[in-house]
């Protein structure tokens, strides 16, 4: 397994089954352990996402998030320029797993955990891949309080094929280890008050993709 430096600029990428590229997203190392790598970013990072989901966020408007998993399914999609908003995030994310931790931070401090299912790590030169399966855990910054999101989304996805059965049985079992970790206090959360405590160093440009020519995605991505 290659391994990362500290303050080294890496690339999270999405990238579905067929090879495309689904989203990417430009993060700072905060640590790289065997146990797990520790990434984050503030406002101004460069991302690229599908068109749609940038419409979606623009326009403030979740339906068009449904006809972006539509497009997904087809196989063909568009990705655009954007930039990460409104807050900090430190993401805890072990090789093996099917889910990462993230913390969301505003002026205010901590404002939620919350566990992204997703496929496990692929090392790649520039970072890593994975696959977002749609479904997330928000959990209250004190771990008092803790909710599931994005269900009717999972749902939709997994009528579409998009997530298939091996998939879906993987994500339960990472529900179940998700929150045995909560009541363990494990992972990441057996050091919340580090973690609630931490902030983005101002110092700190924000995290740049590399420059590659923009291309729409398919079954043959000019990007990969």
């Amino acid at each position: 397994m290659n391994s990362f430096k500290a303050g080294q600029t890496i690339v999270r990428r999405e990238v579905h089954r067929m090879g495309a590229v689904w989203s990417e997203h430009a993060l700072r190392v905060v640590a790289d352990t065997s146990e797990a790598l520790v990434a984050a970013c503030a406002p101004g990072a460069e991302a690229r996402w599908p068109a749609l989901y940038v419409k979606a966020r623009g326009d403030g408007d979740r339906s068009v998030r449904t006809e972006a998993f539509d497009a997904m399914a087809t196989g063909v999609w568009e990705l655009a320029d954007a930039v990460w908003q409104e807050t900090e995030l430190l993401l805890w994310k072990p090789p093996e797993a099917w889910f990462s931790v993230n913390a969301f931070y505003t002026s205010s401090g901590l404002r939620n955990w919350y566990v992204n299912f997703e496929h496990p790590t692929r090392r790649t030169t520039d970072g890593f891949d994975t696959f977002d399966l749609t479904v997330d855990l928000v959990v209250d910054p004190d771990l008092g309080r803790w909710e599931w999101k994005d269900e009717d989304e999972y749902a939709h996805v997994r009528r579409l094929g998009i997530v298939t059965d091996t998939e879906h049985r993987a994500v339960d079992a990472a529900r179940d280890r998700a929150l045995a970790m909560l009541a363990e206090r494990s992972g990441p959360f057996a050091d919340a008050d580090s973690w609630t405590a931490w902030r983005w160093n101002p110092v700190w440009p924000a995290p740049q993709l590399p420059h590659t020519p923009k291309a729409v995605q398919g079954a043959s991505p000019q990007s990969e």
